[in-house]
This record gives structure tokens, sequence and C-alpha cells, in this order.
């Protein structure tokens, strides 16, 4: 098994790994794309999350990590076996996978073995209860993106073909990544992803070779390496785990509540899905902190993330959208 790189040893893309860990604590942020120059450890920082999540419960033999407690999905999976621990999942959608790979289908076998019509559950089963990750999302077809946009809105998946009829649930952290130079991502998903990181390849030289060091030395000896990063893994784990624990329990202010307001009117953001969003990212990143309330500077932390993608282009201000965000900050946030 290949170990994956340590989470903690990425240098520097501090807004993707914040973005990454707010996705961790509040899964109803509604994913994290992330966009940029190639080689600038997006794979590499969303492949180390399995290793940071903590486990779920669920049964031995469930292909779709339910939870203890829950009825079986429509009698195809009785015999899940007794309660266990198993690692939230990370799973991988490839671009050129089929349909019937990532909703499921008839399984052929079982069919031609035992003339029986049973489900093979597919990728989206799989990632029921964890993450989702699609590498070079604005490539990814048509039909499949239509197919995520509905399963995402439901929180279900649901198989009416070949004399089946499946619905099981597929609740998942959708986390994209992509090149902006392949092409533009679909508007109807990209108005799906809770938090939009922009990552660029490090200028100053001396995080250069400290990206080139580290890697290097992983790479000759995985297990050193990953040994070397241990305390700092397990102590992000504990930070992870703490931050789920209590971050329900956070209250957002009069005055956060209306700043956010301010910032996303001051922008021209369409609809409420900018402030929702806004406001549980804040109170992520505050959980994170370990604080006791959710605060202006943690709305600030995370104002680029969450309102990034959801501006209109405005033909008189060739300012991005980062520029723009910075901007309506220092005229909303005045001292």
């Amino acid at each position: 098994m290949t170990l994956p790189f340590p989470f903690p040893a990425i240098v520097g893309q501090e807004e993707m790994k914040q973005a990454l860990l707010i996705a961790c604590v509040e899964p109803r942020i509604g994913g994290v794309l992330v966009f940029g120059d190639r080689g600038t450890a997006k794979s590499t920082a969303v492949r180390a999350l399995a290793s940071l999540l903590p486990p779920i419960q669920t049964y031995e033999h469930c292909p779709y990590n339910s939870a203890p407690g829950t009825p079986s999905i429509n009698g195809h999976d009785r015999n899940r076996g007794g309660e266990v621990t198993k690692a939230t999942p990370v799973v991988d959608l490839p671009l050129g996978v089929t349909e019937d790979r990532v909703v499921g289908a008839l399984d052929i076998e079982k069919a031609l073995r035992k003339g029986e019509k049973a489900f093979e559950p597919g990728l989206l089963a799989r990632a029921n209860r964890g993450f989702l990750y699609i590498d070079e999302v604005n490539l990814l077809e048509d039909h499949i993106v239509d197919l995520l946009l509905d399963v995402a809105a439901t929180g279900e998946n649901v198989v009416e073909r070949d004399g089946l009829s499946i619905r099981h649930p597929a609740r998942f952290v959708l986390v994209g990544s992509g090149n902006p130079e392949e092409g533009e991502l679909r508007p109807q998903l990209l108005d799906r992803f809770g938090l939009s990181v922009e990552v660029e390849t490090p200028r100053d030289i001396e995080a250069r070779i400290e990206v080139v060091r580290r890697r290097d030395a992983f790479e000759r000896d995985p297990d050193a390496f990953c040994a070397e990063w241990e305390e700092p893994q397990a102590e992000l784990r504990e930070r992870i785990a703490s931050a789920q624990a209590r971050v329900n329990n956070l209250e957002a202010s009069e005055e956060v509540l209306r700043k956010a307001s301010e910032l996303c009117l001051n922008l021209g953001a369409d609809g409420l899905r900018g402030e929702l969003t806004l406001i549980r990212a804040a109170r992520a990143r505050a959980a994170l902190d370990g604080d006791e309330r959710v605060e202006i500077k943690h709305l600030k932390a995370v104002a680029p993330s969450a309102l990034r993608h959801r501006l209109r282009r405005d033909p008189l201000d060739e300012a991005g959208s980062s520029t723009r965000i910075e901007r309506s900050l220092e005229e909303v946030f005045v001292a």
C-alpha cells in the first residue's frame, strides 16, 4: 500500500489546506474546488486527508458505509456483519468513468451464475459519509456532471434500471481540482462547491527548495519520512476530531451575521448561498482554532474561499475575484 504524503509536510498553500480542513470539520460546507498550476500539491493534499480523518462506525460487509442502527438498503445488504470501525472513505472518481461505475448497476456475475437480480454498488455508495475526489474536474463529461448535481442536491442515489429499484444515501464532501487553462467548470457544478481556492507555483526560492527537499526525502524513504511527521499528523488529527465535536455549539453573533451580509451585498453576490457558506466556514475555522465563538477574524479568514466563485463578472472592473474581495473586506471592515 502506497503511503500518502503527510498533510502537515505540505509547504505553503495555506488557503488550500484551510479549505480542506474546514470541509473535514463541516461537511455541509458543500465541498472544495482547487484550481491552479500543475504540480502545486492539489492531489497530494486531498489524498493526504485519508490519514487525518477520524474513523467511522459502520458494518463489516456494508457497501454503503451505513451508520449503526440504520436499516438495510432495500434489503440488498441484509448480511452486513457486525459493527466495525473503518477509515473515512476518500474515493477517486476518474475521468472517463462510466455511469454504471458511478451509480452502480446489475451484478452480472450473480445474474449469470445464480440467476439473481443483485445490485453492484458504485463509487457513490463507497463515498457515502466520506469524500469524493475528482481530479481535472473541469474535463468531466457533461452527463456525469448532471448525475453528480442531482445526487449532491438530494444526498441520495436512485437507480432504476435492469429491473432494479435501489435508493441509498450518498452524502459526501465533493472535492475537485483542475487547471483553468484546460477549460472552465460548468456554472451549475461550480455553484455546488462551498469553497473555491486558487493555488499558484511558489515564487520564493526558499519555499521551492523546501518543497523539493521534502518530496525527495519522501520518495527515497516513505516510511522514515512519515515517521518523522507522525507527531504533527497526530496533533492535526486530534485538532480535527476536537473541532468536529464542538463546531455545532459555536454561536455567531449579530455583528458577524450583519458583516457577512454586508460583505455579500458589497460584492453583489447572487442569492444567499454565499452568506450561509461564509457563516458555516467561519464557524468551522473558529472550531479549528479552539475559540469559544465565531468572530470577525474568522469571517475575514474564510471570505476569499467562500465568495471567490460567486461573483458576477464586471466588464468595467478588470480586477480578479480575489482582488475584489480584498477591496470589499477593507470597505466593510473599516477600523
